[in-house]
């Protein structure tokens, strides 16, 4: 878990996560700063709540100067990580995380992570439903627009958290370990951000990365790219999941 009393960090970008990442992290006693690329007229809905709170807030750019000063660096997921301060502030050691993969390391209880090119909102909300009915303590957030962070003081040991996770949440993790995980399908999409078709599929694949032979990897067989994953995967539950109908619904 990460130590934040005192440390002080910078927010990258003022989306829904970046906003409840930056007030987590301030109620945890962080000095926070947050640095948005529009000005302060388009973020007229979320200044005032960032000031009251005592975080300070860049915007109309970012400052190369802000990014050095900084013991930790969260990216909002709608950041690029090639972005140019960024790119400097790795080069210079400084640890950058994403809101995802920060929230995970404060969430408590179990994880099912819910990735794909189409269909991840209304599986997620299903399997939410599922679990909850079947009386599992159980939250839902994640792409699906609440933030892995906002559902940080509602876990507990006994929860399960079904988040839906796309390939620019998944991009900046590191530790982020759901016990299962589940990638619907993989086609090409945002490739202007991930520059290629594997780099996009690379991302998708961090589901699993840091999951271990108790874990589940849950694949559609159906789909060649993703059902290729099986073979990265060290996870022992790993399945092959058939999918009868398609969803049209398509998300990152």
């Amino acid at each position: 878990m990460l130590e934040l009393k005192g440390k002080k960090v910078l927010v990258v970008g003022l989306g829904k996560s970046g906003l409840a990442a930056a007030l987590f992290l301030r109620r945890r006693g962080a000095q926070v700063t947050v640095s948005d690329v529009r000005s302060a007229e388009a973020l007229a809905k979320e200044i005032p709540a960032l000031i009251e709170a005592g975080i300070m807030v860049e915007a109309g750019g970012h400052g190369l100067l802000t990014f050095r000063r900084q013991d930790l660096i969260v990216v909002s997921p709608g950041v690029p990580l090639d972005t140019p301060e960024l790119v400097q502030a790795k080069h210079l050691g400084l640890e950058i995380i994403g809101e995802l993969e920060m929230a995970a390391r404060f969430l408590k209880g179990h994880t099912l992570a819910v990735t794909g090119s189409n269909g991840k909102t209304t599986t997620t909300t299903l399997l939410g439903e599922i679990l909850s009915a079947s009386g599992m303590p159980t939250l839902v957030g994640g792409n699906i627009g609440v933030p892995v962070v906002s559902l940080i003081e509602q876990s507990t040991d006994e929860t399960w958290s079904v988040l839906e996770v796309s390939s620019f949440q998944l991009e900046s993790t590191e530790q982020f370990h759901p016990e299962i995980a589940v990638i619907l399908n993989i086609t090409p999409d945002h490739l202007d951000r991930h520059g290629s078709f594997e780099n996009y599929a690379g991302a998708k694949e961090r589901i699993f990365a840091r999951q271990t032979a108790e874990d589940f990897l849950v694949l559609n067989a159906d789909n060649a790219r993703a059902a290729a994953a099986a073979t990265r995967s060290v996870a022992n539950g790993s399945v092959h999941h058939h999918r009868s109908s398609r969803d049209n619904c398509h998300d990152s």
